[in-house]
């Protein structure tokens, strides 16, 4: 009997225990609700009206919206909801982008930063749904903003639009493998209708579409390729814009995006390397393109590859000034440089080749660059070729190339074809000092030799 009330009695307890469980369980979901998942997922969030859950979104900064995203499931299509409100997309598709008075501090915009934060907040809120499917919903959410759209803006030049759609982008992509990057590629594509576009202004006279070639540069550069970190990140998306093209059309393309713009409409200038020589900042981003498809070793792009884009791209849109042509190809650096030049000794372009190392030299005197840069430049292309004779002939055709380009100089002087400022007489007096230092660096390096 006393053993029976014992066992009785040690049971009463975690009987009670479980009751005790049963009745908190009850109470909470008569509270929160009959669904025990969204109690899990939203924790203590269940019990506000979502009214309220939108009222304190409010007060977070967009960061602290994109931590509270990862909470759960439902808490984040909770904030995914509040970005559909009218209120909320007030709020955080902010589209003040004309209001910058001084350009130097765009990079360092509050709103450039706003955007970043809003790319990663959209990163995790989509982060369970396949590619396209988010790139639907993202598009679908900012197609209000007119000035994230390729003909959006009335004034692109003035405007931050497609800076903040651009750094959007990257942060919701950065870490996404080639393949999905490839899809964003193509959703960009197909949205924009930017395939098209690029043909119209490809296979027509350059300089008959300027303003569609402005639109052009300024989605491809703002958009697509500017913000990026990593090098090769930048590599993939302007792989992405040339390759489906033939050789002719990538360097056309490559001129659009990366070419000198007038200062004061920012549309393309095509007869800059045509009508007289051009200064460094006129050919730096082309040749920051060109290195950056040479440097970063991506499989889709031979040496062979760059240096016929190179080629191409000193005809576009006529045959440039060998000055210019020099020019980019030391701001290309080394590399690009002596393959370039031993591309042309290999195909028996010597004459060529001899003209171009002329040039080199007058870019070296006049930015006051090393000569022995250009002089040992010229004695590792002359190892390319195979015998004695062809590199005698070679060093033959650099000394006659400088003596035949100074006489055109002096006669189109003498036959009273000046400019006002005197540009021509002064490009004569560079070329003659060019001269004098380059054989003086190859004294120099012969007496060495000859003294070791």
């Amino acid at each position: 009997m006393a053993s029976r009330i014992n066992t009785s009695f040690t049971l009463i307890p975690n009987q009670k225990y479980r009751r005790s469980n049963r009745r908190s369980s009850s109470y909470f979901s008569n509270i929160l609700g009959s669904d025990s998942q969204p109690l899990s997922t939203l924790g203590n969030f269940k019990a506000l009206p979502l009214e309220i859950f939108q009222i304190i979104l409010r007060y977070l900064s967009v960061k602290d919206i994109s931590m509270l995203s990862m909470v759960s499931k439902t808490v984040s299509q909770h904030i995914i909801n509040y970005i559909s409100t009218s209120s909320g997309s007030k709020r955080l598709l902010l589209q003040d982008f004309h209001n910058l008075e001084l350009p130097s501090k765009r990079q360092d915009s509050a709103i450039l930063e706003h955007y970043r934060s809003l790319g990663l907040l959209f990163k995790r809120c989509t982060l369970l749904l396949p590619t396209r499917e988010r790139l639907k919903y993202i598009h679908k959410t900012l197609a209000e903003v007119s000035c994230f759209k390729f003909n959006g803006c009335a004034t692109p030049i003035q405007c931050l639009g497609l800076s903040c759609y651009g750094i959007f982008l990257q942060t919701l992509t950065a870490g996404w493998d080639g393949l999905e990057c490839h899809r964003v590629y193509n959703f960009l594509c197909e949205l924009t209708n930017l395939s098209r576009k690029m043909q119209a202004v490809v296979c027509s006279k350059p300089g008959s579409a300027r303003k569609l070639e402005l639109r052009i540069r300024l989605f491809c550069r703002n958009v697509l390729l500017d913000h990026w970190i990593h090098r090769s990140d930048s590599a993939f998306w302007l792989t992405r814009i040339l390759k489906p093209w033939p050789m002719v059309n990538q360097a056309r393309l490559l001129y659009i995006i990366f070419g000198p713009v007038s200062p004061q409409d920012g549309q393309v200038v095509w007869q800059k390397m045509i009508e007289g020589p051009t200064d460094e900042s006129s050919l730096k981003g082309l040749a920051d393109a060109i290195k950056l498809l040479y440097d970063t070793g991506t499989k889709e792009w031979t040496a062979d590859d760059v240096i016929s884009l190179v080629d191409e791209l000193s005809v576009v849109p006529r045959e440039w000034l060998l000055e210019n042509n020099a020019r980019l190809l030391i701001l290309s650096g080394n590399n690009i440089c002596f393959t370039f030049m031993a591309s042309k000794a290999v195909n028996g372009r010597a004459i060529e080749l001899a003209k171009l190392i002329v040039f080199l030299a007058l870019v070296c005197e006049k930015e006051l660059y090393c000569m022995d840069w250009a002089v040992k430049m010229m004695q590792k292309v002359c190892k390319v070729f195979s015998t004695p004779m062809e590199r005698n002939n070679f060093l033959q055709s650099v000394a006659n190339a400088f003596a035949c380009v100074i006489m055109e100089m002096l006669q189109s002087i003498m036959s009273g074809d000046r400019d006002e400022d005197d540009r021509s007489f002064l490009n004569l007096f560079h070329l003659v000092h060019a001269q004098a230092n380059f054989h003086k660096e190859v004294l120099y390096l012969t007496m060495n030799t000859l003294s070791t």
